[in-house]
């Protein structure tokens, strides 16, 4: 028997290696603490992988990535932020194919129509990534005042930002909650959607070939409502995103939330257009304005001033 026969038999007789899907945090790739997995099946209900089953402990070990990373990712420059984004754009153009059939899949689109939402996800990155060092210029500025002095207000980056991602658009939906949270200097915790999580958690692993450092972005699969209250409820939170919570869900969360003052960006319409035009209003929803005066002086001896 030749080699290529011998090749060729075998493949024939192989077995296809599934694919392990786990949680993004820190960086890293655990197992949820729990042990637990739940079945993700197409729109057909036909089974496609085990996910990973979140638990409380793995929302609390997010968050503190999160607090973590969050001094070196707000101290970054704009245009850093920029680059850094950008180049997660490029890392999803490499992995088109692997994304469209996951889009497909798990949405219940054709190829093409899968291959045009993965397409309109990456120039989303594009498209936010182009703002890190533009929304300052539109959301601050110098304030006229009456007296000597300069009062000028720039946006500073709210903190940890916990984000349910949308229920139905797995990730376009996804890219268009993530990205403006961290283009703008904040980390995320994001509690993917429980019935379509096999593109966020493969944006994990995007993440971690990209140059985005480790914490930024924190991604969990699970149920929502169970991951979604502790994060509500955690001090170290400092924002939250409803996008994914139906109304009794956001209802309480927003409770929840308001113990320690949390922003909160409530949830738009179930069957919102994410492949419309996003606008700033994401950009800004978890930006902080701090203002500082300071005194004019006199210049020379005539007295003139700045």
């Amino acid at each position: 028997m030749s080699d290529r026969e011998s090749i060729n038999g075998s493949a024939e007789r192989r077995l296809g290696v599934f694919k392990t899907y786990k949680l993004y945090v820190g960086g890293k790739f655990p197992r949820s603490e729990s042990g637990r997995v739940y079945e993700v099946t197409d729109s057909k209900g036909q089974w496609l992988a085990n996910a990973p089953q979140s638990s409380r402990k793995d929302a609390r070990d997010a968050v503190v990535a999160a607090r973590k990373a969050f001094g070196g990712w707000s101290g970054a420059t704009a245009y850093n932020r920029g680059q850094v984004l950008y180049r997660v754009a490029e890392m999803l153009e490499g992995r088109k194919d692997q994304f469209v059939r996951e889009v497909a899949a798990s949405e219940g689109l054709s190829k093409s129509k899968a291959a045009a939402v993965v397409d309109a996800a990456i120039d989303r990155w594009v498209w936010y990534a182009g703002w890190t060092d533009k929304i300052g210029q539109i959301s601050g500025g110098a304030n006229p005042v009456a007296g000597p002095f300069f009062n000028l207000s720039t946006p500073e980056p709210t903190g940890i930002v916990a984000v349910l991602a949308p229920r139905k658009s797995s990730l376009l939906g996804l890219v268009s909650v993530i990205a403006p949270v961290i283009a703008t200097g904040n980390t995320a915790v994001v509690v993917a959607s429980a019935d379509a999580p096999l593109p966020a958690l493969s944006l994990g692993e995007v993440l971690a070939t990209s140059d985005v450092p480790g914490g930024v972005v924190n991604i969990l699969s699970g149920v929502t409502a169970e991951l979604a209250a502790p994060l509500a409820a955690h001090q170290d939170v400092n924002a939250i995103d409803l996008t994914g919570a139906d109304p009794a869900l956001a209802k309480e969360l927003e409770i929840a939330a308001a113990d320690n003052l949390k922003r909160v960006l409530r949830p738009g319409p179930v069957d919102a257009d994410w492949a419309a035009s996003p606008g700033t209003h994401r950009l800004t929803a978890f930006l902080e304005t701090k203002t500082v005066w300071h005194p004019t002086g006199a210049l020379g001896a005539a007295g003139s001033s700045y």
